[in-house]
């Protein structure tokens, strides 16, 4: 019987090189492939034939791994992702859903959830990490949520949206939030990937016509404000 191979996609590569030895320590499982950015993703899982599982990562340097996974599962559907990250919140979640992924773990997951986790998906099986697989069937059994403008984008995703369409710059909200301007630029550049915009003034635009901020972006600046 054939290895599962596996591609990693992930830009810490502490975390990639520790979980290619797990994956590599595994009867039946083998790394086949790695990528440390967006750029090199699309390079390998372009490439020939020969993956079983792609295992990514959701904030990478130059890009989103909500888009990679979109792509992914446009262009190779053959081909399941298991998402691995370091967010567990709903918005991440659905979006990685929605974008086609067939499993959700957050990086705390023990070594046996992982191995668990990498067979389901490369058998054809949907699986969620525990908490994030509770809170789904909660949100189900209670109802849905209330309506939020962008439901892809996390809780931070969405602010800084709101900030960019009030018309702040990236240094401007680096500073307003506490952040680095290459963590605001990353933000902006998934924000950009998920909604498939392709620039800022779009951004701008799409978020006024959804509500996010009024006109005057006096609903962004109570948003920041809180």
């Amino acid at each position: 019987m054939s290895p599962i191979r596996v591609a990693l996609v992930d830009d810490h590569p502490v975390f990639r090189i520790g979980m290619a030895a797990l994956l590599d320590s595994l009867e039946g499982v083998s790394v086949v492939a790695q990528a440390a950015s967006a750029a090199e993703a699309r390079a390998v899982l372009g490439g020939p034939e020969g993956l079983d599982v792609v295992v990514m990562d959701l904030d990478l340097g130059d890009g989103s791994g909500v888009e990679l996974t979109r792509d992914l599962a446009r262009d190779r559907p053959d081909v399941p992702v298991l998402v691995m990250s370091m967010h567990e919140d709903d918005d991440s979640v659905a979006a990685c859903l929605r974008a086609g992924a067939r499993g959700y773990l957050v990086k705390s997951a023990s070594p046996h959830e992982v191995e668990r986790a990498v067979r389901a998906v490369a058998n054809g099986e949907l699986i969620l990490a525990p908490g994030v697989a509770a809170r789904a069937v909660a949100n189900v059994l209670g109802g849905s949520r209330a309506a939020v403008p962008f439901p892809q984008l996390t809780d931070r995703e969405r602010e800084v949206l709101a900030l960019v369409a009030a018309g702040l710059d990236n240094t401007a909200i680096s500073r307003r939030l506490s952040l680095s301007t290459k963590t605001v630029r990353n933000y902006v550049a998934g924000v950009l990937a998920k909604l498939s915009l392709r620039d800022r003034a779009a951004a701008i635009v799409r978020a006024r016509e959804e509500g996010l901020v009024d006109d005057d972006g006096s609903s962004a600046r109570a948003a920041a404000s809180r």
